[in-house]
C-alpha cells in the first residue's frame, strides 16, 4: 500500500528537480557576485599598507598611524586600527582586541558561504534524486508496454533524460564548491595578514616603550576632551515637611 503510494508520486515526474537545480544555480552565481563585489571593496596593497604604518610607528607618531589607517579600505587595517586604538594596554591587550574584531569581521566574511558549502555538497545527491525518479517513470512505461518492442525506444530515451538530472546536478556544485574554497582562502589570507600587521605594532612597542607611553597619553587626551553627560534630572532643595 504505502509503495503504491509512493510509486504515484515518483510518477508525478522529475521535471521539477530540474527547476530546483536551476533556482538553486541563480541564488548560488548571484551569491559569488555579491562575495566578489564585496571583497574587492575592501582589498588594498598589504605591503604598502605594512611600509606606511611601519613608517608612522618609527616616528612615533599614532595619530599619523591612525588616521593612516582610518582612511584605508582593506579589512586588515581596520583590525590595525582596533590593535593601535588598545596600544597602551600593551601587546596582550591588543592580542585580545584584535581577537575581538577578528571574530566579529568573520561573520562578515563568512556570509553565504555555508549556502555554497551546503549547496557544493548536495546538489549531485538531488540532480541523482532526479535521475532516480526519471528511470522509475521508464520502467514503469516500459512494464506498461508488456510486449510492445516499438516502445523500448520511448522507454530508452526515458532513461537517458533522466540522466540529465545528475549532469545539471554536477554543473550547479561545482562552482559553488571552487567558490567556496576560494573564499575560505581569502578569509584565510586576511586573518593572517591582520595578525602580521599586528605583531608589526607590537614589535614597535617593545622596541620603542616611549610609544606605548604616548598611546597611554593620547587616550588620556581623548577621554579629557569626551564631554560628561549632564545630569538629567537635577537634584531639587528639600523642603522641610511641616
Amino acid at each position: 500500500m504505502l509503495i503504491e503510494r509512493l510509486l504515484k508520486v515518483a510518477l508525478l515526474g522529475s521535471e521539477w528537480v530540474l527547476y530546483l537545480l536551476i533556482g538553486l544555480s541563480i541564488i548560488s552565481f548571484a551569491t559569488m557576485f555579491e562575495r566578489w563585489l564585496y571583497f574587492r571593496r575592501r582589498t588594498g596593497d598589504l605591503g604598502e599598507l605594512r611600509r606606511e604604518l611601519s613608517k608612522h610607528l618609527h616616528a612615533a607618531n599614532l595619530g599619523a598611524a591612525q588616521k593612516f589607517l582610518d582612511g584605508h579600505r582593506a579589512i586588515e587595517a581596520r583590525v590595525a586600527r582596533e590593535a593601535l586604538r588598545w596600544a597602551s594596554g600593551g601587546p596582550e591587550a591588543m592580542g585580545d582586541a584584535v581577537e575581538s574584531e577578528l571574530a566579529r569581521v568573520r561573520k562578515e566574511l563568512e556570509q553565504g558561504t555555508n549556502f555554497l558549502g551546503t549547496l557544493g555538497n548536495n546538489a549531485p545527491f538531488v540532480g541523482l534524486f532526479g535521475t532516480v525518479l526519471g528511470v522509475i517513470i521508464a520502467f514503469s512505461a516500459l512494464g506498461s508496454a508488456g510486449q510492445n518492442t516499438g516502445a523500448m525506444g520511448g522507454v530508452m530515451s526515458g532513461i537517458a533524460e533522466s540522466l540529465v538530472a545528475t549532469g545539471v546536478g554536477l554543473f550547479v556544485a561545482l562552482p559553488a564548491v571552487v567558490a567556496y574554497n576560494v573564499i575560505q582562502k581569502r578569509i584565510g589570507d586576511i586573518e593572517s595578514g591582520s595578525v602580521s600587521l599586528t605583531k608589526l605594532i607590537s614589535a614597535h612597542l617593545k622596541a620603542n616603550p616611549s610609544l606605548g607611553a604616548a598611546a597611554a597619553a593620547e587616550e588620556r587626551t581623548e577621554l579629557a576632551s569626551t564631554p560628561e553627560l549632564e545630569d538629567p534630572l537635577p537634584s531639587q532643595p528639600l523642603t522641610e515637611v511641616a
